[in-house]
């Protein structure tokens, strides 16, 4: 006998944990009428190297600053004379004729701490006051200002067969600390991507948690349990009078299509692609994330998300979690373990979208909620004995490619030690006004339940010179 739960399990859907939203809150603008001329990209992947990566180990090096804060890294020529990268990314650099590094983003935020960081750079608005007084008990809220993914998604008219906005490998941070400024809050939870999950021990399997049926449920079972649940629906006339019960029903019903969809099972599953092609891109689950996310794209998803994943195994030697929050040993974390990660991963990402032809429609955005102090010293890891490098929000730097980019430059510059902007200074905003413009997206007004409009983000300007 088939259980009960397992059907529940398929025909409900907490796609993006719908605690996070209010449905009826606010309604975005028309898809189609916000989608104007202007950028040429149909897709984008966001790379967010998750814990704050350090600019000044990776590509805003300052070689001739001073030893305690240059470190031992040392800038190597690239395919692009306007681009320096650091000599550990020695794949990338050969990618660099591709690459806008940018290298004047100040998002000082009120903490100083992941948060805040993560609110500001995935939204493009100033954390509030809730910030300083929470840190890291502040919540998600379902007043909060969306994630660019998922205004992205709302004004793209909806997939065929998948969702517009997917989360991958992870769902940043551990329970209870989940970073706000991941999901659509006042836009919507309709507008909440599809978090698919990912692990280092199985690398090459990823799974929707809210897609999964129990093992004795059939697609021919649970296709005719959706006839009768149909039925049903139709007999209860009142059934959607109700916007929260309209918008349930519409999950319901993304969600078995999902289900359903042959498309959509092959387009999760990179088993499929070449042991060469996973060999480019490495073995790990954030490189595996990267080889997912080039299917979507080619898919033509409109935003994919890959937090990178951290790696247990190293948490004591880094004094943090495993990311990119290089608390302690900073050079040999990044050496060792974290850069040469980073470099066939995202070398093997923008080498395959330019040789499918699919870079130029894609844009390719890799940031992080913070920078790290330039200089070397953390007193969470003995001092400067400990190697580390601590949070700093005032600069960070950002890499583009595709998408209408225009690859080989550097754009604005921070000061003599990386400590702030000196060139050119810009905010998470213009950041998130530049994917937008690459995706054509120029009305940002949005309405909410009373018919009241608003703007989904009025700060900042799109970066034009890069494209």
């Amino acid at each position: 006998m088939t259980s009960r739960r397992a059907f529940l399990v398929a025909s409900s859907c907490g796609l993006a944990g719908l605690r996070f939203g209010s449905p009826n809150k606010l309604v975005a603008a028309n898809p189609l009428q916000s989608v104007t001329e202007g950028g040429k990209a149909k897709s984008v992947i966001l790379f967010f190297l998750c814990g704050g990566a350090s600019h000044v180990d990776t590509w805003d090096m300052k070689p001739d600053a001073p030893a305690e804060y240059r470190g031992p890294f040392q800038p190597i020529a690239t395919s692009a004379g306007g681009v320096r990268l650091c000599e550990h990314l020695p794949m990338l650099a050969k990618q660099a004729h591709h690459l806008a590094v940018v290298n004047s983003v100040c998002g000082t935020v009120n903490t100083n701490d992941h948060h805040a960081g993560y609110y500001y750079n995935l939204t493009g608005h100033v954390p509030d006051a809730t910030f300083l007084s929470l840190a890291n008990d502040r919540r998600p809220y379902a007043e909060d200002w969306p994630y660019m993914g998922a205004v992205v998604g709302a004004r793209r008219s909806p997939h065929e067969h998948l969702p517009n906005a997917i989360t991958i490998p992870h769902k940043p941070s551990k329970a209870p600390y989940t970073r706000p400024g991941q999901f659509a809050a006042r836009l919507g939870v309709e507008f909440d991507p599809l978090y698919v999950s990912g692990n280092a021990d199985e690398p090459l399997k990823f799974r929707a948690p809210s897609l999964v049926l129990a093992g004795d449920v059939t697609a021919d079972q649970l296709q005719s349990r959706q006839q009768l649940l149909t039925k049903l629906d139709r007999a209860r006339t009142a059934f959607d009078h109700s916007q929260k019960e309209k918008t349930w029903k519409h999950h319901q019903g993304r969600t078995f299509d999902l289900l359903m969809s042959t498309k959509a099972t092959q387009a999760f599953d990179v088993g499929r692609e070449s042991l060469e092609m996973r060999e480019r891109y490495g073995k790990g689950v954030n490189a595996m994330s990267l080889l997912l996310a080039r299917r979507l794209a080619e898919a033509e998803v409109p935003f994919i998300t890959v937090f990178w994943k951290e790696d247990e195994s190293i948490a004591k030697k880094c004094a943090s979690e495993g990311a990119w929050d290089t608390h302690g040993s900073n050079f040999e974390c990044l050496k060792e373990n974290l850069l040469p990660q980073f470099d066939r991963a995202f070398s093997a990402l923008v080498e395959d979208l330019h040789a499918r032809n699919l870079l130029d429609q894609t844009l390719l955005l890799v940031t992080s909620e913070m920078g790290r102090k330039p200089k070397i010293g953390d007193p969470r890891s003995g001092g400067v004995g400990g190697s580390g490098r601590d949070h700093w929000t005032h600069c960070q730097s950002v890499l583009l490619a595709g998408g209408g980019i225009q690859g080989g430059q550097t754009y604005g510059a921070s000061d003599r030690y990386g400590e702030y902007p000196a060139l050119q200074p810009l905010t998470p905003a213009d950041i998130a006004k530049t994917v937008y413009h690459a995706m054509g997206i120029n009305d940002l007004q949005a309405t909410d339940s009373q018919g009241r409009k608003y703007n989904l983000l009025e700060d900042g300007k799109p970066i034009l010179q890069l494209f």
